[in-house]
């Protein structure tokens, strides 16, 4: 029978009369390990230690895997990987917890690699999940394969250049696709090579498997051997990247388990899984695009802006959790952070951390550059900030809001601007609402209809004018030169 994992909370106990392995994490890594984010206690409780402080781990496999395992990461650099399914063209925000913990090890000289799993979304992961995932045509999983790889890179990029110092030694980092080691198989050879191997009451026993069972969809064959395939991949990468060590979302235990199982068997070799908890909103949903309220990592689906806006939004009761789970900050800084916000609650100084934070890991400096040009612009009225925006971040700042392009004429009035942006209404009526104040361009409130449009009054230096009507009705007018 399968050795469950154990919770971390509860056995780090077992830890007490055995600090030498709490140290091993961390032994012969550079002193400089993060230089800015490291906890002042992390050489002398270890790596894994580490995470658990920051509450990046939840269990491990084997449960009794903590000593083996310290043991292990002490012994030289490892190879740790995560799978990633292609279901979208981007990672979300759910995705972004199982990255860092990747980073994580990175920091500490491990070498890394992201799978992204394009054979395995064919078949369609049940785990979480209370009906079988859309099928996706071929080429539709392709090209998210190639979307969720541009994501992968960009974040790996990101932490380098923004969260690790020139004299830290990183580990290796590769993106791999499993769809290149499933090309020789057929149905029939891996069935009788690798299928062989598994047995149906430990398959059976998986609580993602047994959730589904239970429900009033079931669980199809395809959607059931989804879990010999994820071990199938952790023993591939086990044989060809030396990987003995998988990270994955608390949803993936099961999955997990059966790849630790199987390269087992095949080897008489042991291997470990670490599970990173599932991001759950301070409603207490799940984030993630199967819940409907995915925050996406690709600046084309979620601007910049709209990811620093959500983390300033935090309550404070999520954002020291969120400090320590998304950002690289040391405890000991996460603790001053806190201590500040104490001191004065309303100036969220400790969101704003947040949010830059997880910004500049995303999109990087020129991303935390343009959520505060937004922010600015939109919430305090900044002229400067909005003269400064580009019409790409004009559009990201205001989603859907029309874009209406014109040629600035001689005598162009207000009203003749807002009646060809369609802003206003033909006849009396549109008149009436400019005379009565509803207009604003570019923050400023005009009231007389007949007033002359001018490059210098009422275009900014970017060629663009915001045009608001009432609180909420905005236009972006772009300037041509005639």
């Amino acid at each position: 029978m399968t050795k469950m994992a154990a919770p971390i909370a509860k056995s780090w106990k077992l830890f007490a009369r055995h600090k030498y392995y709490l140290l091993s994490g961390l032994k012969n890594v550079n002193p400089g390990l993060y230089p800015r984010h490291a906890s002042s206690g992390s050489s002398e409780w270890g790596f894994l230690y580490l995470l658990n402080q920051r509450g990046v781990l939840e269990d491990i496999l084997p449960e009794s895997g903590q000593l083996s395992l310290s043991r292990l990461l002490h012994s030289g650099a490892q190879t740790v990987y995560c799978g990633f399914d292609p279901t979208a063209d981007s990672l979300h925000i759910g995705n972004l917890l199982p990255v860092i913990a990747l980073m994580h090890f990175r920091n500490a000289g491990h070498n890394v690699v992201a799978v992204i799993g394009e054979a395995t979304a064919q078949i369609g992961d049940p785990c979480g999940k209370p009906v079988e995932r859309d099928r996706l045509s071929v080429g539709t999983m392709k090209e998210n394969a190639r979307g969720v790889r541009n994501c992968l890179q960009r974040l790996f990029i990101h932490h380098e250049l923004c969260f690790s110092s020139e004299h830290q030694k990183l580990g290796s980092v590769a993106v791999l696709n499993n769809a290149s080691w499933y090309r020789g198989w057929s149905a029939v050879s891996f069935l009788s090579e690798v299928g062989r191997h598994f047995r149906m009451g430990a398959l059976l026993s998986r609580h993602g498997v047994q959730s589904r069972l239970k429900s009033a969809e079931g669980l199809n064959l395809t959607e059931f051997t989804y879990q010999l395939l994820q071990a199938y991949d952790f023993y591939h990468l086990h044989q060809h990247q030396d990987c003995r060590i998988q990270v994955g979302g608390a949803d993936q235990l099961g999955n997990i388990a059966s790849g630790q199982e199987f390269i087992h068997k095949m080897t008489g070799q042991d291997v470990y899984g670490l599970t990173v908890p599932l991001v759950a909103s301070f409603a207490g949903d799940k984030l993630g695009k199967t819940a409907g309220n995915a925050l996406w990592l690709d600046r084309e689906r979620t601007s910049p802006f709209e990811l620093f806006q959500y983390f300033l939004r935090q309550p404070d009761s999520c954002v020291e959790r969120y400090l320590r789970l998304f950002t690289f900050l040391s405890l000991e800084e996460v603790g001053h952070v806190m201590e500040e916000q104490k001191q004065d609650p309303g100036k969220r100084s400790a969101q704003r951390q947040l949010a830059e934070e997880v910004t500049r890991l995303v999109h990087g400096e020129d991303g935390v550059e343009s959520a505060r040009r937004c922010t600015d612009a939109l919430y305090h009225g900044s002229l400067e900030a909005l003269q400064e925006m580009s019409d790409v971040e004009l559009q990201e700042l205001f989603r859907e809001v029309p874009v209406c392009e014109l040629v600035l004429e001689p005598r162009f009035t207000v009203l003749d601007v807002c009646r060809k942006a369609g802003a206003v209404p033909d006849g009396p009526r549109g008149s009436r609402m400019v005379k009565e104040g509803a207009v604003w361009l570019n923050h400023c409130r005009v009231d007389c209809a007949e007033q002359l449009i001018s490059q210098d009054n009422h275009i900014l230096a970017n060629g663009l004018t915001l045009l608001r009507v009432g609180k909420r009705n905005f236009y972006i007018l772009k300037w041509l030169t005639s």
